[in-house]
């Protein structure tokens, strides 16, 4: 199956419904070919949302082979993408914000390849204004007995360059 056959339906500016795994990881793979140096994504969504899988298709998009998993337990992981590394953090077990000074984070905001940052959203202060909040989560209401249920992704720009995305990812979905 092709991606465009397996990209999830928009359903609203920066609005998407994905119906399977695939589907998710079609829309990252998507996004994972329009970042740019510097652009950073605060994903947030409740525990197997599908925050992990939407960042593995943004590494499949950049290029990046390796195995991409939930950095839960080292924080932060940087795959080598195509033209440009990904740093993926996951914040899940900080709770304050002093404790961001370990862990790498400042030192890629803004650098050299994107940031995908799961967990984020408690830190949206520290992280700051430039960037793109990925809201991902379950749809219960939509589910059928034994089957997963299909999955809600919004992004929320807070910048002229998260408009940008927001824009470039909409055109692609439609022209998929």
């Amino acid at each position: 199956m092709s991606d465009a056959a397996q990209l999830p339906r928009r359903t609203g500016e920066g609005t998407f419904v994905s119906d399977s795994q695939e589907s998710t990881i079609a829309l990252g793979r998507v996004l994972g070919t329009i970042l740019q140096p510097g652009d950073v994504l605060v994903l947030t969504g409740d525990l197997g949302a599908g925050k992990t899988q939407l960042t593995k298709g943004i590494a499949a998009g950049m290029g990046v082979t390796d195995d991409v998993t939930s950095p839960t337990f080292t924080i932060e992981m940087v795959y080598e993408g195509t033209s440009m590394p990904l740093y993926h953090f996951d914040l899940y077990r900080l709770d304050d914000p002093d404790q961001l000074e370990d862990t790498g984070l400042y030192d890629v905001l803004g650098g050299d390849g994107p940031c995908v940052i799961e967990w984020g959203e408690q830190f949206s202060d520290e992280i700051g204004p430039a960037r793109l909040d990925v809201y991902v989560s379950r749809l219960d209401d939509d589910v059928q007995a034994g089957v997963e249920p299909p999955r809600q992704v919004r992004l929320v720009a807070h910048d002229e360059r998260g408009r940008q995305l927001v824009s470039q990812l909409d055109r692609a979905v439609q022209q998929g």
